[in-house]
C-alpha cells in the first residue's frame, strides 16, 4: 500500500492504453484526497476510463493498485466506489475482450500484474470488512469475492471467520446477504431460505438457482414469487460480481426458466408491479424465448394500470406485437384506449403500438395526428391506404420536414404502389436542398422519371463529398436513364479508395446486375479480402453482376450463421435458391431452438433478426 506521496514515484507517462499516457492517473487519485465529494466522483468516473478502458486492463492498473487501496482506506468519501473499481478490475476477463482479427496482447499480461499487486494489498483492505459504514461493507465483500482465489491459505480463515460474523450479526440485511454469496464462494454458505430476512431468503435462493440451473426447483420459485417482488435493494444495490446490478443480475436469471418467470411476473403485477418488477420480468422473457409474446403481451397490458411511465411499456407492446399473427382484440382495444384518452406522450406510444398490431382503427388517428414515423408505420400496415395517405405525406415534405422526418415520409411512400408517384416533386425538392437527400435519391431510381431535372441533380450527387450518397445517386441515376458510366465512375472511386464501409455500397448494385461488369475486379478483390460484412456483400454483388453462383456461394456459406452479418449471407442463399447441405445440421438448429440465438429486444438495431432467422433457416431446409 503506498500514499499520495509515493505517486510521483511511478514513471506513468510509460504506461496508458487506448486513451494514450498515464499522466493523469496520479492527478485523478489525489483528487479522491480532497474534500469535494462531487469532483472525486468525477475523478473515479475518469479513472474507469484510464484503468478499464472499453472492457480492457490497462498496463497502469496494477501501479494503481497500492495508491487506491491507500485510498479505500483514508479517503474521506467515496472509499465504497474505489474498493468497486478494484472490484470490477479484478472480475476482468481477458479471453472476452475482443473480436480474434484484434487480440489485445498486452492485456493479460497487464491483468497478471494487477492480480498480483492486489493480492499483495488485500490483507491490508480485510479491516474495511468490518467498517462502520455499510457501503464499504459491502464493497468489501464484493471484492473479496472476486479475487476468493487470490485469499492465501493462512488468510482463508481468517476471512471466512469475519464474513460468517457479517452473516450472523451484521444490522444491514443486503451485508448479510452479500455475505452469504461470498461464504458461497468459499464453500461455507450455510442453508438459509428459511431466514427470516427477506434479503437473505432471496440472496440464498439465487445462489442455489445459479448452481442447479433451470428449472427451478418448486422451493426456489416459492421464495422468488414471495421475495422477488419487492427486494429492498435501494442503496445496497451493488452487484456481488461483475457489472450488472443485483437486480439486473436476479431478473436474468429467472428468465433463464421461462415457465417459472411468467408465473412469478403475473404474480407481481396481479399485486401491484411495485417497482415494474414483473413486467420487466416478463419482457425479458420475449427477448430470451421464442414463441411467448402473447403470454408477455398479456401481461404488459395487465401491468399498464400500474406503471408510472406507460410511455416504455408501450414501446415494448409496440416492439412484440408486430410477431403476433392476430393480436387478440383485448390487447387492440387496450392499446386503442389508451391511444385516444392518453397524454399526448403516452397516446403516441399507443397509436404506434396500435399500427403494429394492424388494427384498422389507428388509420384515422394517425391521420388525426401524424408523425413522420406514424405515417410510415400506417403505410406499411395499410398500404390500400395510399389515397389518404400519399396528399398527406405530400404536404408535410412541402412544408419543410426535418431530414429524419423527411427519410421517413419518403420511406412511407414504397409500399403505396403507383399513387405515390403524385409525390414526385417533393420528392425532387428533397433531392435538391439536400433533407433526406440519400431516401429521395434512391426513391427517384425507383420512379425512373427520366428528365434534365432529375438526371442532373442526380448526376450533381454522385460528386458530393460523402460515400453513401454519392453510390446511391449512382445507381439511381443508372435506374432513371440506363447509362451506367455515372455509376461506374463512382463505384470505382469510393471501393478503390479504401475507406468507409464498402458493404454499403456493395449491396446497393443489386439494380444494375451485368452492367456492372466492369466492378468485377474491386469486388472479387473485396469477395477474398475484406472483413465478414464487406465479403458478404463483395458475394451479393458478385451474383447479381455474374449470376453465377460459383464464386460467392462459398463465401456466404462460410459466412452463414446467427450474427447480423451471418443473417444476410443465409438470406443472399436463399435468394440464390441455393442450400448448402454442410449448413443443414446448423439451419436445424437455428429452425428448432427454443431460445433467441440472435439478439432481439426493443434496445437492438437488427429488428426481429431471431425471428428471420429462423424463418430462412426453414425456407434453405425447404429447398432440401
Amino acid at each position: 500500500m503506498r500514499s499520495p506521496a509515493e505517486l510521483d514515484d511511478v514513471r506513468w507517462s510509460r504506461l496508458g492504453n487506448a486513451l494514450g499516457p498515464a499522466e493523469d492517473v496520479p492527478k485523478l487519485i489525489r483528487v479522491l484526497y480532497g474534500d469535494d465529494e462531487e469532483a472525486a466522483d468525477e475523478a473515479l468516473y475518469d479513472l474507469y476510463d484510464y484503468l478499464h478502458h472499453q472492457g480492457a486492463i490497462s498496463r497502469a492498473s496494477g501501479p494503481a493498485v497500492p495508491f487506491l487501496a491507500h485510498a479505500a482506506l483514508h479517503a474521506p468519501d467515496g472509499r465504497d466506489k474505489v474498493l468497486v473499481l478494484l472490484a470490477v478490475l479484478a472480475g476482468h476477463d481477458p479471453g472476452a475482450l475482443a473480436p480474434p482479427r484484434r487480440p489485445r496482447t498486452g492485456s493479460a499480461a497487464a491483468f497478471a500484474e494487477f492480480r498480483a499487486e492486489l493480492r499483495a494489498v488485500l490483507p491490508e483492505l480485510l479491516p474495511c470488512l468490518g467498517d462502520p459504514d455499510r457501503g464499504v461493507r459491502r464493497a468489501a465483500l464484493r471484492l473479496v469475492a472476486a479475487v476468493a482465489d487470490l485469499v492465501r491459505d493462512e488468510l482463508r480463515s481468517l476471512v471466512v471467520e469475519r464474513v460468517e460474523a457479517l452473516y450472523a450479526d451484521d444490522p444491514v440485511p443486503a451485508v448479510r446477504a452479500g455475505a452469504l454469496a461470498l461464504l458461497d464462494r468459499f464453500g461455507r454458505a450455510p442453508e438459509s431460505l428459511d431466514s427470516p430476512l427477506p434479503q437473505v431468503r432471496l440472496a440464498a435462493a439465487q445462489l442455489a438457482a445459479e448452481r442447479s440451473g433451470p428449472p427451478y426447483a418448486a422451493e426456489l420459485v416459492a421464495v422468488f414469487t414471495e421475495d422477488g417482488a419487492e427486494p429492498d435493494f435501494g442503496e445496497d444495490d451493488y452487484p456481488w460480481s461483475g457489472a450488472a446490478t443485483q437486480e439486473q443480475r436476479l431478473t436474468a436469471l429467472l428468465a433463464r426458466d421461462p415457465d417459472a418467470a411468467l408465473g412469478m411476473a403475473a404474480r407481481w403485477i396481479a399485486a401491484g408491479d411495485i417497482g415494474s418488477r414483473g413486467s420487466r420480468l416478463a419482457g425479458k422473457v420475449a427477448e430470451k424465448w421464442r414463441d411467448r409474446e402473447r403470454e408477455v403481451l398479456e401481461l404488459s397490458l395487465a401491468a399498464l394500470p400500474h406503471t408510472s411511465e406507460p410511455a416504455a411499456l408501450l414501446r415494448t407492446i409496440a416492439y412484440w406485437v408486430e410477431l403476433l399473427p392476430e393480436p387478440d382484440a383485448a390487447l387492440r382495444d387496450g392499446l386503442h384506449r389508451y391511444a385516444t384518452t392518453a397524454d399526448d406522450r403516452t397516446a403516441e406510444h399507443a397509436l404506434q403500438a396500435l399500427v403494429h398490431a394492424r388494427d384498422p382503427r389507428a388509420l384515422d388517428l394517425v391521420l388525426s395526428r401524424p408523425t413522420g414515423d406514424l405515417i410510415a408505420a400506417v403505410a406499411r400496415r395499410f398500404p390500400e391506404a395510399g389515397d389518404r395517405l400519399v396528399p398527406l405525406i405530400r404536404r408535410k415534405l412541402a412544408a419543410g420536414a426535418t431530414a429524419s422526418e423527411g427519410m421517413a415520409l419518403i420511406h412511407a411512400l414504397a409500399p403505396l404502389g403507383e399513387v405515390a408517384r403524385a409525390a414526385l416533386p417533393e420528392v425532387v425538392d428533397c433531392l435538391r436542398t439536400g433533407r433526406a437527400a440519400v431516401a429521395a435519391a434512391r426513391r427517384l431510381g425507383v420512379y425512373g422519371e427520366n428528365t434534365p431535372e432529375i438526371t442532373g441533380l442526380l448526376l450533381d450527387a454522385t460528386r458530393s463529398g460523402r460515400a453513401v450518397p454519392r453510390t446511391v445517386a449512382a445507381v439511381a441515376h443508372f435506374r432513371v436513364t440506363g447509362d451506367p458510366e455515372a455509376a461506374l465512375l463512382t463505384y470505382q472511386d469510393v471501393l478503390s479508395s479504401g475507406g468507409g464501409q464498402p458493404y454499403y455500397h456493395l449491396i446497393g448494385l443489386e439494380p444494375m446486375g451485368a452492367s456492372a461488369a466492369p466492378l468485377l475486379p474491386l469486388v472479387e478483390f473485396l469477395l477474398e479480402r475484406g472483413g465478414a460484412a464487406t465479403r458478404e456483400g463483395a458475394a451479393q454483388a458478385h451474383l447479381w453482376i455474374t449470376g453465377s453462383t460459383d464464386r460467392a456461394v462459398p463465401v456466404l456459406t462460410t459466412l452463414a450463421g446467427a450474427t447480423p452479418v451471418s443473417l444476410s449471407a443465409l438470406k443472399a442463399l436463399a435468394a440464390a435458391g441455393c442450400s448448402p447441405k454442410e449448413l443443414h445440421p446448423a439451419l436445424r438448429s437455428y429452425a428448432s431452438s427454443p431460445e433467441r440465438l440472435m439478439p432481439d429486444s426493443p434496445r437492438t438495431g437488427l429488428k426481429h433478426g431471431d425471428d428471420e432467422l429462423r424463418t430462412v433457416s426453414r425456407l434453405l431446409l425447404a429447398m432440401g
